[in-house]
């Protein structure tokens, strides 16, 4: 099964499998947001949008429509 960022829930980490870039800021990219790059769920807003990550040693706010869009392979329950 599938996971995205925006399935992450607070302090919970995932590896970035793939994601589309056609979708996703360049910008995103060009700051680590790759794939095999580490992502943990920092904090989210109310209803999740939006979500502030760490990602490559660099802290991200992004929407939740674009963590929909990065894929996860795996999920950890570390607390942050």
């Amino acid at each position: 099964m599938s996971h995205t960022v925006a399935d992450l829930h607070r302090g919970e980490q995932g590896t970035i499998e793939s994601l589309s870039f056609d979708e996703i800021p360049l910008a995103l990219m060009e700051m680590g947001c790759l794939p095999g790059k580490q992502v943990t769920l920092v904090q989210a807003a109310p209803m999740k949008d939006p979500m502030y990550i760490h990602v490559n040693g660099s802290h991200f706010a992004i929407r939740r429509e674009t963590a929909e869009r990065i894929l996860l392979t795996k999920r950890l329950c570390d607390e942050f």
